[in-house]
């Protein structure tokens, strides 16, 4: 049995595999000729993954990576992808939010898909704007409640974040003491009422905003509350439970926004912080990874064979491997284009 890595970068997606989960080689390498924000792995089929590219939709491999083809080739569909979700219930339903904002929802696997117009009845989403010219208001995360079928939130880049209740016929927004530049959503797996999200701090550095990177709410999203203000750092994007201790979580911080650390020499000045009580403290992860901080951890993934096997990838390609949950880091003999995310399978 193989440990897979899939990498969605600034090249496509890099298929990685291990034997001991220390010796990575690249075993494939699709989708070049895109970006790719976010991929997703089948739950029943670690050799399926979907591949969201910044331009050409949803793409399927159901070879680890091997060979790409588009399920929904001359239809409707999502164009420019930011982010991609598996339905926790059902392997073959898919969300994907787009640039300029939209959510689109599948029911056979990509094949065809349906626009939620739904979102646009929500005033906020059409005054939306975003600070960098290349770039439009897209949606940066889709989160499914395992626990009510019907409950999904939306996070809205620079926008805040929306939730539904009836599947996406109707959307409420939530703006309440958050930070309005919502990077991930996580529900608590053993009680959804309780939601964590990492921001880019927009609303910190501008003195709008009660925390910094980190929030929490113990009512589904109606009320917020700062977390991890331990630190100064106010940047945010990785966020993750323990697939087995669901009080254990783990996240990173900067210092700025990524268009400051391109202007300095010191970079991100990054690192990893964790959370043994379900968010209520934190503390810095010391280890290779967090002096490696120049450059900032994008995505985290846990080896589904052995969940204290965990992984952490930084934008610059460098990845790193704990065998300890996080409490100690290598560096993986492997390096890939540019990351945004990271998926974990086993085969």
């Amino acid at each position: 049995m193989a440990s897979i890595l899939y990498l969605g970068t600034d090249e496509g997606v890099v298929t990685l595999k291990s034997e001991d989960g220390r010796s990575w080689k690249i075993e494939h390498h699709g989708l070049k000729d895109w970006q790719v924000p976010e991929v997703a792995v089948s739950p029943s089929a670690p050799n399926k993954v979907f591949a969201g590219t910044r331009g050409d939709g949803v793409w399927l491999s159901e070879d680890f990576g091997a060979t790409w083809s588009k399920p929904c080739y001359g239809k409707r569909g999502p164009g420019k992808v930011r982010c991609l979700t598996i339905d926790p219930r059902d392997p073959n339903t898919l969300y994907a939010g787009t640039e300029p904002i939209d959510v689109f929802i599948s029911k056979d696997g990509a094949k065809s898909w349906k626009r939620l117009d739904s979102v646009w009845n929500v005033p906020s989403v059409s005054t939306i704007t975003y600070p960098v010219a290349a770039v439009e208001p897209h949606v940066r995360d889709i989160t499914i409640d395992a626990k009510e079928p019907n409950t999904m939130y939306v996070a809205l880049q620079v926008g805040y974040m929306i939730k539904t209740k009836d599947g996406g016929a109707t959307w409420e927004l939530l703006n309440k003491n958050l930070d309005c530049d919502v990077h991930t959503i996580v529900l608590h797996p053993e009680d959804s009422n309780k939601v964590f999200i990492a921001t880019g701090g927009h609303d910190c550095r501008a003195g709008k905003a009660p925390g910094r990177a980190l929030y929490f709410s113990s009512d589904g999203g109606e009320n917020w509350a700062p977390m991890a203000a331990e630190f100064k750092e106010e940047y945010s994007v990785p966020l993750t439970i323990h697939p087995k201790r669901p009080n254990v979580i783990y996240s990173a911080v900067a210092n700025g926004q990524p268009g400051q650390w391109r202007k300095r020499a010191s970079g991100a000045e990054a690192f990893l912080i964790q959370s043994m009580d379900a968010g209520k403290s934190w503390k810095k992860l010391d280890g290779e990874v967090s002096r490696a901080n120049q450059s900032f951890v994008e995505a985290f993934a846990f080896d589904p064979a052995n969940f204290d096997h965990m992984y952490a990838a930084q934008q610059n390609g460098d990845l790193f491997g704990s065998e300890d949950s996080g409490s100690s880091w290598f560096k993986l003999n492997v390096k890939a284009p540019h990351v945004s995310d990271m998926k974990a399978a086993h085969a």
